[in-house]
Formats: C-alpha cells, sequence, structure tokens
C-alpha cells in the first residue's frame, strides 16, 4: 500500500520522488503546487513527509505549499480505536507541525468511513486554534455535508464535491470557501457522477480546479489534461476553466 510505502522511505526518497515530479508538473505549466501529507498515518511518518516537501520547494523553482492531512484516513493500527488518533494528531502532531512552520494548511477526509462531520468540526477547530488554514475533502462519495460545515468554518476550500447538495452550493455561494473540483478523479475512477459546476457556477461560487495528483485515483501531473477534463466532461466554457485554474485556485490557496 502507498502507507507502507512511505513509511518504509527515507525523507531523501521523499525528497527526490517529489523533485522529479516537480519537473514534470513544471513542464505542464505549473507553477505553484500544492502538496499534502497523509500517507504517514503517524507522528514520525507525517512530520517526514511535511520535512519532504518543505526541502523539495527551497531546491525547486516551483513553489509547493504544504498542507498537513494526517486525517486523510484511520491507519490501520487505529482502525478500533479512531478517537485515540483524533487525539494523537491535536494533542501531539498538530502542534509539532506549526511549532516547526511546516505546514500552512490542514485538511480533512470528511466522507463515511473516515471522519464524520462531528469529529471533522473537532480537527477543524483544532486546527484553526493553532492557526492553520483550514481545507475539507468534502461530499466525494456522499452528500455528508462537507461543504456546508467548510462555509460554516471558513475553509479556504471544499474539495471534491461530486456529490455536493443543493443546500451545500448555497452555503459555498454564500462563503469565501473555493469550491475545487477535480474532474481526473471522476476520469480515472470511472465515476459517471460529477461535480455539478454549472449551478455552482450559476450561484456565483469560487470555483477552482486542480489535478488530485496521487497514486490512488489521480495519476496525472498534468494541468492540461485537468483544463481538457473540465471543458469536454464538466461542461466548463475555456474562459471558465482557464480562470478556475489560475485566479480562483490561487485564490483557494491564499495566493490572490
Amino acid at each position: 500500500t502507498t502507507v507502507k510505502a512511505t513509511r518504509e522511505a527515507t525523507k531523501e526518497e521523499l525528497v527526490s520522488l517529489c523533485l522529479s515530479r516537480l519537473d514534470r508538473m513544471l513542464l505542464h505549466g505549473t507553477t505553484t503546487v500544492e502538496g499534502k501529507s497523509g500517507y504517514g498515518l503517524n507522528f514520525e511518518d507525517e512530520i517526514k513527509q511535511l520535512e519532504a516537501l518543505q526541502e523539495a520547494d527551497g531546491l525547486h523553482p516551483v513553489d509547493v505549499i504544504s498542507t498537513f492531512m494526517g486525517a486523510h484516513e484511520i491507519p490501520p493500527e487505529y482502525k478500533t480505536r479512531k478517537n485515540a488518533y483524533i487525539d494523537l494528531l491535536i494533542d501531539k502532531i498538530l502542534p509539532e507541525v506549526k511549532k516547526n512552520n511546516l505546514a500552512e494548511f490542514f485538511d480533512v477526509f470528511c466522507e463515511e468511513g473516515v471522519y464524520s462531520i462531528e469529529e471533522t468540526r473537532k480537527l477543524v477547530r483544532a486546527a484553526k486554534e493553532a492557526g492553520f488554514k483550514i481545507k475539507i475533502h468534502a461530499d466525494e462519495f456522499s452528500p455528508l455535508g462537507g461543504a456546508q460545515l467548510a462555509a460554516e468554518e471558513g475553509a479556504s476550500s471544499a474539495d471534491h464535491l461530486i456529490n455536493i447538495t443543493d443546500e451545500g452550493i448555497q452555503k459555498l455561494a454564500q462563503s469565501q470557501t473555493a469550491a475545487i473540483l477535480l474532474p481526473a478523479v471522476s476520469f480515472f475512477l470511472m465515476l459517471e457522477k460529477r461535480a455539478p459546476v454549472r449551478k455552482l457556477i450559476e450561484k456565483e461560487t469560487i470555483v477552482a480546479l486542480a489535478t488530485d495528483f496521487n497514486p490512488g485515483s489521480s495519476m496525472t501531473e498534468s494541468m492540461l489534461f485537468v483544463l481538457q477534463l473540465a471543458v469536454f466532461t464538466l461542461k466548463m466554457s475555456v474562459e471558465e476553466a482557464i480562470n478556475a485554474a489560475t485566479a480562483n485556485a490561487a485564490f483557494a490557496l491564499a495566493r490572490h
């Protein structure tokens, strides 16, 4: 698994992998990228990933903005003790990340079988109190209400949104929380359902685009490919897609 491979890798190996991927992203036109942890799922390996991102940022012309996402999954050793892992995130890992300035953002996967609305709220509020900007993986596979929570908590973005509800769209439209759409995920997972971009745009939501490059559900480093998918599968206009991939994406990363 990716978690096992990440735990076994040295920081130097992670930096090397990161640099080669940044090279390819730059070839596709990307100049700023958000990098997330989330495949370590313990103190040592979450810190290791963030240190690798920080080191790669200093070695490469592409700007790397780091997000701590220890709440990406429940680690195998905590499957029956989720609350203990949440406590570890809040009490030990979050303070260490902040103390060493290893990440600007905090992200959590709010989804059935992962982190509930209440668990996500608890994590998000702890991260906000520690001084992190917030992102939430929201309403990807089920309409759990992650988009509403993101808007209520003043998150910088709500990501995925394949199963966002009309209420969620309304809440985002009334907020400064960007809706980050990831059409390559629907493509690689061969999902028929896609984020309702026309509804989001009609309500004047801040819509952004990203690759969601990861080994499990989006195996592309190309924002040009994402732009093509946005136009052909989400039915965005070329102008809407370019704006979403540039100005609005920068807004979602507080680079505006």
